[in-house]
């Protein structure tokens, strides 16, 4: 190799006063280095989760809470702000659970409690003189 030309990714250290580790050779030390980009998915602002959450199940309010956080998240992604994205995106995704938890329990009791009337209803009207008395 021809000692005035090295690779681009060599990069020789200065070795000032010390002829380096013992039974190497005096000379200048080539360290090679890889430099690895790491791509990150930027951050979800779950805006279509949010925009189903406020019209279509809004308890207490949450849905619209979290539309605006999704609204702040995708202000702050195309800001450049990551991190604020982040934290905006979390907080709206965390309402939207709630939301959707909220409507799917009160779902879950309208079901029960409809059931529970129709076969109260049903089996009265079968045997309308075996109740009260």
């Amino acid at each position: 190799m021809n000692p005035s030309r090295r690779p681009a990714e060599a990069v020789p250290l200065q070795t000032g006063g010390y002829d380096g580790p013992p039974g190497q050779p005096g000379g200048p030390t080539v360290v090679q280095y890889t430099t690895v980009n790491v791509t990150t998915e930027p951050p979800k602002d779950h805006i279509i989760w949010s925009l189903c959450c406020f019209v279509y199940s809004n308890p207490f309010c949450l849905g619209l809470a979290a539309l605006i956080f999704s609204i702040k998240a995708r202000d702050r992604k195309v800001a450049g702000d990551l991190e604020g994205a982040r934290h905006y995106g979390s907080t709206a995704r965390i309402l939207n659970i709630v939301s959707s938890i909220i409507v799917a329990f009160s779902v879950l009791i309208f079901i029960i409690t409809i059931t529970v009337i129709s076969v109260q209803v049903h089996s009265y009207s079968r045997y309308p003189g075996s109740h009260y008395g």
